[in-house]
């Protein structure tokens, strides 16, 4: 059975950093691409980075030059290192695993900034 499972967030005032993981387990992490989402209380949940499997990212614009997605295959983990946070970063991060034929999602962990 596939698993994802996100740790390292908290609460952290503006302008710290906190670095978020997501081991997966049950599958071949090197076959996903992975990704963090962010879901704010009334708000859609949003893409924040994605990686695929060759180790190119993408950011949301409203990250970009702050937040740097990476992964380690050997590990089967994939990193959300979140440099100079803003109090609207506050949200909950989950982490997505996604092939051609499955779509997998953790249970989220809450990044609280504090102004």
């Amino acid at each position: 059975q596939v698993q994802l499972v996100e740790s390292g967030g908290g609460l952290v005032q503006a302008g710290g950093s906190l670095r978020l993981s997501c081991v997966l387990s049950g599958s071949m992490f090197s076959m996903y691409a992975m990704t963090w989402y962010r879901q704010a209380p009334g708000k859609q949940r949003d893409l924040v980075a994605g990686i695929n499997i060759v180790g190119s990212a993408n950011y949301a614009d409203s990250v970009k030059g702050r937040f740097t997605i990476s992964r380690d295959n050997a590990k089967n983990e994939v990193y959300l290192q979140m440099n100079s946070l803003k109090p609207e970063d506050t949200a909950v991060y989950y982490c997505n695993a996604r092939n051609y034929a499955s779509d997998y999602w953790g249970q989220g962990t809450q990044v609280t900034v504090s102004s």
